[in-house]
């Protein structure tokens, strides 16, 4: 569980990690931090009451829990496990027994019940803490969280995520946080797709765009694209929400293998995933995931 007085071990000082970390520090968390972009560490040491870990096994010898924000599961697993669940050069190989690791990762959930057991057979907790929300609720400490795991291990972690998120949901056992994230996603990228197909198809028929997303939003076709997401990143050609096309077609993708392997229906599913697949090798995975907005407006996906 955690210890009173002891730092929190915070790695992934990203686009979402940064604001984590910092809205920790302001908390009053004594937080040891750890990115492979040393320039990221420095600006949030630069803002905030921050230690700063040489390596991952460092980080894990100074603290009793640990948070990751990475990029996907496989990234979790060799910076906890090691290099083929090596325990060498990782995370885990300077925690001690009884030590708490929280994956805040959109990660897949049958990855992380593998590292659940191979943590376990060492002593240490893991739960699965996927948040929503974006940078915007992230900076604002604003955020939802999904939690899998134990209620033991959710109940001692909980003073932490509360500085992160004002709804915290226990999902169920350990990966159910991140089942549930991975379809959230989905939901919400389907959702996109066609919000962005109403509005072009809107245009091209006459209809002021603007116009368009204002009666959505006042309609039923309102959703979270319509309503933070058309307006304020893609209309004005701004696309900067956040969030990657890589990350979004990675998620779908976690979210196609639970329905797979959950036997459940995935026609839907299996068209957004290859909707996305194909934004993402045109776009390139770092391109914000709004810019779905002009790969359709394009004939990427429409013509598909």
């Amino acid at each position: 569980m955690t210890k009173r007085g002891s730092p929190i071990g915070f790695i992934g000082i990203g686009a979402m990690g940064t604001p984590m970390a910092g809205n920790l520090a302001k908390a009053g968390f004594d937080l040891v931090v750890f990115d492979t972009d040393a320039a990221r560490v420095a600006a949030l040491a630069s803002q905030h009451k921050v230690e700063v870990a040489k390596d991952l096994a460092d980080l894990g010898r100074r603290c009793s829990t640990v948070i990751t924000m990475l990029p996907d599961g496989k990234i979790v697993r060799r910076v906890l496990c090691g290099e083929n669940d090596s325990f060498r050069n990782c995370v885990a190989e300077g925690l001690q027994k009884d030590a708490t690791v929280i994956d805040m990762s959109s990660s897949s959930p049958v990855g992380t019940r593998e590292v659940g057991a191979l943590l376990k057979a060492r002593g240490i907790r893991l739960i699965d803490a996927p948040v929503s929300g974006g940078v915007k609720r992230a900076v604002t400490g604003e955020l939802a969280i999904m939690v899998g795991g134990d209620d033991a291990t959710l109940e001692a972690c909980r003073p932490i995520l509360e500085k992160l998120g004002t709804q915290i949901f226990h999902a169920g056992p350990l990966g159910a946080g991140h089942a549930i994230k991975a379809l959230n996603n989905y939901v919400s990228a389907a959702g996109l797709v066609a919000a962005c197909e109403a509005v072009i198809i809107g245009r091209r028929f006459g209809l002021d765009p603007e116009k368009v997303t204002d009666i959505l939003n006042a309609s039923t076709g309102m959703n979270n694209t319509t309503k933070v997401k058309v307006k304020q990143f893609m209309l004005n050609g701004a696309f900067n929400a956040g969030f990657s096309v890589g990350l979004m077609a990675k998620d779908l993708r976690t979210a196609l293998e639970i329905a797979r392997a959950a036997h459940g229906p995935e026609g839907m599913a299996a068209h957004t995933v290859e909707m996305w697949n194909a934004a993402e090798q045109a776009l390139g995975p770092a391109a914000d995931h709004t810019a779905m907005f002009k790969f359709i407006d394009g004939g990427g996906a429409v013509d598909k």
